[in-house]
């Protein structure tokens, strides 16, 4: 195919790559330039969310994306104890911090530390656990004539301190109650 792979680049890589293709009818050139990039970890341009929120019982993922080159290795602490990979903590190689079943007991403060060859850095967020939000009242199957109206409740539980939207979907596709409100009509009880 003509492809040139290099494997573990170093600085003595970089430089002007000449491609050469030829043929009987002729032969033509390609140019390109190829820059070594090489920079410590750091978080300016992409912190981590000072504040997660995690609902009880579910799953979070906590990002962790320093700009850095080589790619960083990444570890992680809440608190002042080491995270290790363990039943229901991983850290993935990307350097995201996955959680599983969350409990009380998880939130606290969360730094992700990248380090590579050119340097070091870190970045802080606070876990805080919610409610987890469960439909309480689910709507039921309704047989209805042709031509009559037809009512379907659905009620959850939420934590107190997040606003709860409900979408109604049909097949798949979200109805939009403005575009449709001759055919839908949403009745929000409090």
């Amino acid at each position: 195919k003509g492809e040139l792979r290099i494997q573990s680049l170093s600085f003595d890589d970089a430089g002007m790559y000449q491609c050469i293709a030829e043929n009987t009818h002729g032969i033509i050139y390609a140019n390109a330039e190829l820059k070594i990039v090489a920079s410590p970890p750091t978080f300016e341009l992409n912190p981590m969310k000072k504040k997660i929120l995690a609902a009880k019982g579910g799953r979070v993922i906590i990002e962790c994306k320093p700009k850095a080159a080589p790619k960083p290795k990444f570890s992680w602490s809440k608190g002042t104890e080491l995270l290790l990979n363990g039943s229901r903590i991983r850290i993935w190689d990307d350097g995201s911090l996955e959680i599983i079943n969350i409990t009380k007991l998880d939130e606290g403060r969360y730094t992700c530390f990248a380090e590579n060859n050119r340097g070091k850095a870190n970045s802080t967020g606070v876990l805080e656990m919610t409610e987890a939000t469960r439909i309480t009242l689910a709507p039921l199957n309704v047989d209805v004539t042709v031509g009559e109206n037809a009512t379907m409740q659905c009620i959850a539980s939420h934590d107190p301190t997040l606003d709860l939207t409900f979408i109604w979907s049909l097949n798949g596709f979200v109805i939009d109650f403005e575009k449709e409100h001759e055919h839908y009509e949403r009745n929000v009880m409090v």
